[in-house]
């Protein structure tokens, strides 16, 4: 008696598509580029701490060892910034990554610039730092 086994979906992404195009070329082709995403690239002595940030204090060396990670790997996740005047930001959220790219040497991080009064941007620190 022969068991009819169903055949199993698990075939992996390449099996779906058609072609030579690889896994790896499907991921990269779906991730947009900072520029795509609304990523702006901005000098750091135009950005200004969050008068309203949530965390108070900073701990030097969980800084430096995130410096030395933005030194290796870059900013992998863009910091949030409103702006508050002509060639001005103000931090929303990613206060520690700004300070670890300073402490990095950075001239200019990646960031997301939002449209935000007093309320939504203590709204958005405090979601940030849950």
């Amino acid at each position: 008696m022969s068991v009819n086994r169903k055949q199993a979906l698990g075939k992996g992404l390449s099996a779906l598509l058609s072609g030579n195009t690889s896994e790896e070329d499907v991921l990269i082709k779906s991730i947009p580029s900072r520029a795509e995403a609304g990523v702006a690239m901005i000098d750091v002595k135009k950005i200004v701490a969050n008068p309203f940030q949530p965390r108070t204090e900073f701990e030097q060396e969980a800084l430096d060892e995130l410096a030395e990670s933005i030194r290796v790997h870059g900013i992998i996740q863009p910091i949030t910034l409103r702006k508050i005047a002509d060639n001005q930001y103000q931090i929303i959220s990613g206060e520690r990554r700004f300070r670890a790219s300073q402490i990095a040497g950075l001239t200019e991080i990646p960031a997301y610039i939002r449209t935000a009064d007093d309320q939504s941007m203590l709204e958005m620190a405090l979601i940030e730092n849950i």
